[in-house]
């Protein structure tokens, strides 16, 4: 749908009943498109689980960091050692 701004005036309604459909609508100003309003639902994904991202547990066949306390340790120590 196209709207100019006289629209959102005068038909606020039609362009929420756009909107409600997931159509989206198209904002003109002077002639020129000046942007765009989607509907809420056409814009949002599905969450995703911490669990599925890829980047968990790229790092658990690593043997140094079986222990993190340790590793975490050791690496402050080189840091404290390098001052």
């Amino acid at each position: 749908m196209k709207a100019n701004f006289l629209d959102f005036r005068k038909n606020m309604k039609g362009i929420l009943k756009a909107l409600e459909l997931n159509e989206s609508v198209e904002v003109y100003y002077r002639g020129k498109k000046k942007g765009v309003l989607i509907p809420e639902t056409a814009g949002k994904k599905k969450r995703m689980s911490v669990f599925d991202h890829p980047a968990f547990g790229m790092w658990k066949d690593r043997e140094d960091m079986k222990d993190p306390t340790k590793y975490i340790h050791d690496m402050r120590r080189k840091l404290r050692h390098d001052l």
